[in-house]
């Protein structure tokens, strides 16, 4: 019995698991926000998209045919049947908000309705404020209708998932349909991302990851964490030059971001492996057989996956969000989990598919940073700011390279992980100098080139 521990978008997890039950044999600049709500009709399949000044006509064309809007049901079975779509009536409170008065005063009615719990109702009102905040700072002429057009949307989606709960199921397929939350998801964070001030290293790897998944290979993406906006950082520094990977990207994602009421509609619009803390396995003793049984499922839909290739699945092994020192005050990747890293290798390894693990990079911590110690509790408080991030990837490390070079394979476990770490905190370092040293491409080094794919 092995036991594969790693992070996902805000936590680590760990599943135990054996390989003979899994029968893995040898033989995946800013732009002008828009929304899109598509559906489809046999095999076509046609996209709306709305520009932020439409929504409000969007909405009186709802409230005066007296329309429901086409969503998804979710029942215990988690995706398949959401994807099962009846019409339901709920709540337009907060689509219906023209003005920022408009929108709080909303929250304060499902609140006092008994819709919203008071807990809830307090942090969306918080992550209103700090979101305004961040996108005034940007210096956008239109943050005013940026932020009410947004936080509306999300506010929206937070209160339907109230009211009809959706439930993950172990790999999870970004919902695109009838609403799109990969866009919306996008649309919310982009305009906190500073990117005249962001920078992508080693873009040519990224062209070579796309030609092996249309090859049937697989890639691992070796990462550090720092917030719970990851995926749609990484995913809008990419869109430009490598939409593929930032659409279809895998997250292994825990059970936090699964069920905090923030997070929900976000974790809806990722491709994710859905598992449990591990830090949280043993909050109530009584679920913690049911959470091991579910981890065991989730690692099982991963094998499978990577099995039929084409795969590219994002792991953070360092058992949480980056942190900064205590003392120093300074940010830095948190150190890697030699099990999580090699248990890992060994599913790529097993797929059938070839696979290869590349080191990745991430720096945006000041966009969303987590709170300073790990909280139990679901529903931290938030913040956000407008800031650059920067995202580099490196060549990919070979593991038998470093068996070859120690002789001994645990020896070799722990010296791959450590050259993992060593490569992403190199690229940490760059992107550092670049965007918090005011350095630009001039941080650049030999083995990390930087570049601003979206001039």
């Amino acid at each position: 019995m092995s036991t594969l521990s790693f992070a996902s978008p805000r936590v680590s997890v760990s599943l135990s698991s054996s390989y003979s039950l899994l029968n893995i044999s040898s033989s995946s600049s800013f732009s002008r926000p828009s929304y899109s709500v598509s559906f489809r009709s046999g095999e076509r399949r046609s996209a709306y998209s709305l520009k932020v000044k439409a929504i409000a006509k969007l909405v009186h064309d709802m409230e005066s045919t007296e329309k429901t809007v086409v969503v998804a049901s979710s029942t215990q079975d988690g995706d398949d049947d959401y994807k099962t779509n009846k019409e339901v009536n709920y709540s337009r409170t907060f689509l219906h908000a023209r003005t920022e008065h408009e929108l709080l005063s909303g929250i304060r009615k499902e609140a006092e309705a008994g819709t919203l719990p008071s807990n809830l109702a307090a942090g969306m009102e918080n992550l209103y404020q700090t979101y305004k905040n961040a996108v005034i700072q940007s210096g956008s002429a239109r943050a005013d209708e940026i932020v009410l057009s947004n936080m509306g949307v999300t506010f929206d989606r937070v209160l339907f998932d109230v009211e009809d709960r959706f439930n993950f199921s172990p790999y999870h397929k970004a919902l695109r349909e009838p609403f799109d939350y990969y866009t919306f998801g996008q649309n919310y964070i982009r305009p906190l991302v500073d990117f005249r001030n962001s920078y992508v290293g080693n873009v040519s790897l990224f062209y070579q990851m796309e030609e092996r998944l249309q090859q049937g290979h697989n890639i691992v993406l070796i990462s550090n964490h720092q917030t719970e906006a990851d995926p749609a950082i990484i995913a809008l520094l990419l869109e430009s030059t490598n939409p593929h990977i930032a659409e279809n990207l895998i997250y292994v994602a825990g059970d936090r971001v699964l069920t905090d009421p923030l997070c929900k509609p976000f974790s809806m619009g990722r491709n994710l492996i859905c598992v449990y803390s591990k830090k949280h396995m043993f909050d109530d003793p009584e679920l913690a057989e049911m959470k091991r049984k579910a981890n065991t499922r989730s690692l099982k839909e991963m094998a499978l996956l990577l099995r039929g290739g084409s795969q590219i699945i994002w792991i953070a092994p360092s058992g949480g969000r980056d942190r900064p020192d205590p003392r120093t005050e300074e940010w830095y990747p948190a150190p890697f989990e030699a099990a999580s890293v090699d248990n890992m290798r060994r599913l790529a390894e097993h797929s059938g598919s070839p696979s290869h693990i590349y080191p990745l990079a991430l720096l945006c911590h000041d966009i969303m940073p987590p709170p300073p110690q790990v909280e139990k509790e679901i529903g931290e408080r938030r913040a956000v700011s407008f800031h650059g991030a920067g995202l580099s990837v490196a060549p990919e490390i070979s593991f038998m390279d470093i068996v070859a070079a120690c002789g001994n394979p645990d020896e070799a476990k722990e010296a791959y992980t450590q050259a993992l770490y060593n490569s992403v905190t190199e690229q940490y370092n760059v992107l550092k100098s670049a965007i918090h040293g005011k350095q630009g491409p001039d941080a650049s080094i030999p083995g990390v080139s930087l570049s601003q794919t979206w001039n």
